[in-house]
Formats: structure tokens, C-alpha cells, sequence
């Protein structure tokens, strides 16, 4: 087999005639214009015509990029994990494509004895998850409202065997890790994510001390995770990838607070940790490959230029429009008028995982009108800024009155996660404490429909 490296985690397979498209993502500009792509990247969707299958790991937009798949070749079948929820099905099929979609850790032959098995991240048991958000999933077996559920794919030949970790946190995702390793006999290729893709900490209200201490702490969480996943697979070949990003924009400025290490940093930790006589790193440049069988690339990898790149960032990047920045500004009662359906879903949410907490969840609506949201079933209310000075255990959040407008409707207009990985919100968190459960469950707080 063979591997070609487009951007992120958009990767091409081939195997004799048979070709499979990963996660296409390669059009700068998703999570609302936040996520850039450099270097950037020549996107000729013809080149693309001749891949069999494309295989979609999750809802991400830099995963699922409608963008880039309204411009692909819409009779190329799209595979995807049979989720409970069909958010993402419906998606893809509203640009046009036929959506295959395959169950749970089931190998499936493609063609010409090309296979592939599509796992999720907790091998569909909500107890692995509960593991990690607390008690959100243990009262409520099957239950299953992830939206944005990620999954891993094998994809081999019978000789050669390829593993796509995509963005599946170690955490919740190590005892399938495991899983796969003793399904197959030996990983010849794994592709191994390495950055933790969110808002944390570049958009919280941090001191300029704490903000370095945190970025530090994220980098090496994910560095680590991903030597994890090379302890697990043992992999001949690895390749660490996706989550590659810049951000633009008005936003620009979060970069050197993101956490997130560059692909040439990462190689260097792995060859600081690796033994590469082991599991060798293979780094390639967009539209280089590496075949598994010769063990050659087509090129040296070649290293970014940090200059080069700073001054793509401030003369092209930082020009970019969000797009919600062409719409009109929302009035302050068509915003409250969302407000009822959307704590109701919210909360609806909230206690059919049998989650609680006494933290406050403050939404700014203006400059001095706040939403004060209860997560212990109290309601909401409407307070100003005097009023809540008083809160002492909240986590508040700030943004465009547009975006908000946009994230009130629902998921057919905006995600909240997708919001948040886009750096668009701007918290502050009192202490500063994540809690998981409370975090998923504000992904419903919407008035739309929850599946649409």
C-alpha cells in the first residue's frame, strides 16, 4: 500500500488500483474562517476523481469539510461509522453523496480484497465514556448523545495493515486501541494525531504565567498520548498528523497561546523517545507519498520556515472574514427568544445523563445583559453585569452576537463544538476546573431540533 499526504488528516491509500480518500479537508477557511491551512494548499478537485471511496471519521469540519466535498466528485461512495445519531449521515448526503455507512468493528471488503473496519473512539460502550465525563453515561446504558463522536479505521490488504487514530483521545479511546491490537497481528502504519485541537487555554481568561504553564501542560498531554498509541500498536511505521491548523482571522494572535506543537516540534520529542530502529516517524510534505512495501517517500520532508510562515499569517491569514462577520447584528429579543427551547433541550439533555452541578453557566447577550443558566435543574435567568459579580462558581462565556444568533437555531446553522474549536468563544471559569459533563450537555443548548 501506499500513502500520499495532503494536509491534516486528509490522507490518500492506495492499494494496487484501489484508492481511499480520508477526512477531506483542503480548503483553508473551515470552523466558521478560523482554521487556516499553511502551507497552503492547491486543491484541484480532478486530481481526485479517481478515488473508489472517501472515508469520513467524524463531524468536524476539518474532518467533513463541505467545502472541499461539495467540490469532489459526488459519486464517490462515503463511509462512516453507523452512529445512533444521523447528523452526520444527513450532512453528507445533503451535498449530494451516497453514505455507506458500516457497523461497528465489522471488517468490510471493499475491492479487490481491500478491507477496512471502522471502530468508535469507546467501542460503542458508553461505560468507557462515563469513565471520563464521571457519572454523565453510567445511570444511562445505550444511551448515546455524542454528536461528534470521533472513530479509528484499519485498513489493510491481508499483508499490510494501516491504523487511523484520526482524533481519538487516548483517554477515552486506549482499552479499542487495545482491541485493535490483538484483532491484528501487526500495524504496519499508524497515522497518530499529536495535537489536542480546542480552545484551551488560548481563549480563557488567564494570566500570561499561568496561560505558558497550561499551553506546556496540553502539549506534552498529547505528545505523550500519542507514544501511548505507539506503545499499544508497535507500529514499523508512524506518522503523526492531523489537527495541523492555523488560526485566522481576528483571532491570529492565539496562535503562540494555543498549546499545540508544530509538526516539526513533535518530530523532534519522538526521536527524543522513540527508538526509531523500532517505530520509525515518516514525514512527508503535501503530495508526497511513502510506500509501505519499499519503505522509500518520493521526497525528503522538508521543514516549515518560521518566518516564512509568520509572514503568511500577518499578510494573508489575518485578513480573513468569519462568516458570520457578512451577516447583521441580531436583535437582543430574537436572541432571548431562542432562550426558553434552547435551556429546555439543555436541560432535558442534562437529565437523561443523570448530570448535575452547581456551576453556573453565564452567556453575555450584550454588554450588560447576561443569561445566567442553571445545571441543577433551577432554570435561567436574565441578570447585568453588577448582578453577576455575586456568582462565585460559573464558567462564562463571550461571543459575536452573530455566532450566538447562528448557535441558538441549532446544528443546521452552527455547532457549539464547533464554535469552541474555532477559538470563537471567549472564556472565563471560576475555578478553573473543566467539567466534561457540563461541557457536553451545553452542545444541546439550542432551540433547533436534535437530530436533523
Amino acid at each position: 500500500m501506499e500513502i500520499t499526504y495532503h494536509n491534516s488528516a486528509t490522507i490518500l491509500i492506495k492499494d494496487n488500483d484501489t484508492k481511499i480518500l480520508t477526512d477531506p479537508w483542503l480548503i483553508s477557511g473551515e470552523y466558521f474562517g478560523a482554521w487556516g491551512i499553511y502551507p497552503p494548499y492547491k486543491f484541484n478537485p480532478k486530481e481526485f476523481d479517481d478515488v473508489d471511496y472517501i472515508y469520513i471519521s467524524h463531524i468536524h469540519p476539518d474532518h467533513c469539510s463541505a467545502s472541499t466535498l461539495s467540490k469532489l466528485n459526488k459519486k464517490i461512495p462515503v463511509l462512516i461509522h453507523k452512529f445512533p445519531v444521523k447528523i452526520l449521515k444527513n450532512r453528507i448526503e445533503r451535498l449530494g453523496f451516497t453514505v455507506i455507512e458500516l457497523e461497528n468493528n465489522k471488517r468490510t471488503e471493499l475491492k479487490n480484497n481491500l478491507n477496512i473496519n471502522i471502530i468508535a473512539s469507546d467501542n460503542c460502550n458508553p461505560k468507557i465514556c462515563g469513565e471520563v465525563f464521571g457519572c454523565v453515561f453510567k445511570e444511562s446504558s445505550g444511551y448515546d448523545t455524542i454528536i461528534d463522536k470521533d472513530t479509528m479505521a484499519v485498513i489493510d490488504n491481508g499483508r499490510e495493515v494501516i491504523v487511523n487514530t484520526n482524533d481519538c483521545p487516548i483517554e477515552i479511546a486506549e482499552k479499542t486501541a487495545k482491541t485493535i491490537s490483538k484483532q491484528y497481528e501487526h500495524v504496519d502504519f499508524l497515522l497518530v494525531g499529536y495535537i489536542g485541537a480546542s480552545s484551551y487555554p488560548q481563549c480563557y481568561s488567564l494570566s500570561k504565567n499561568e496561560h505558558r504553564i497550561e499551553a506546556e501542560k496540553k502539549m506534552t498531554k498529547r505528545l505523550n498520548g500519542a507514544i501511548k498509541y505507539l506503545q499499544i500498536f508497535n507500529p514499523t511505521y508512524f506518522m503523526p498528523f492531523a489537527g495541523t491548523y492555523t488560526l485566522s482571522g481576528k483571532h491570529h494572535y492565539l496562535n503562540k497561546l494555543r498549546g499545540e506543537s508544530e509538526l516539526d516540534y513533535a518530530v523532534d520529542f519522538f526521536a527524543d523517545n522513540i527508538d526509531q530502529n523500532q517505530n520509525q516517524c515518516i514525514t512527508l510534505n503535501s503530495k508526497e507519498s511513502f510506500d509501505l512495501t519499499t519503505g522509500k517517500c518520493t521526497k525528503k520532508y522538508m521543514r516549515i520556515n518560521k518566518n516564512e510562515k509568520a509572514e503568511y499569517i500577518k499578510n494573508i491569514l489575518s485578513k480573513t472574514k468569519f462568516s458570520y462577520e457578512s451577516q447583521s447584528f441580531p436583535s437582543i429579543d430574537s436572541l432571548e427568544k431562542l432562550l426558553s427551547k434552547s435551556y429546555e433541550q439543555f436541560n432535558n439533555v442534562r437529565k437523561q445523563l443523570c448530570y448535575q452541578s452547581k456551576t453556573k453557566i453565564i452567556l453575555k447577550l450584550n454588554q450588560n445583559k447576561h443569561v445566567v443558566i442553571s445545571c441543577n435543574d433551577q432554570g435561567y435567568e436574565t441578570m447585568t453585569c453588577d448582578e453577576i459579580k455575586i456568582i462565585d462558581n460559573f464558567i462564562s462565556m463571550e461571543l459575536d452576537p452573530r455566532l450566538l444568533f447562528w448557535l441558538l437555531q441549532g446544528p443546521k446553522k452552527a455547532l457549539w463544538t464547533s464554535a469552541e474549536i474555532g477559538s470563537h468563544i471567549q472564556f472565563k471559569r471560576i475555578p478553573n476546573i473543566y467539567e466534561m459533563g457540563l461541557m457536553h450537555c451545553w452542545n444541546f443548548f439550542y432551540s433547533g431540533k436534535y437530530i436533523n
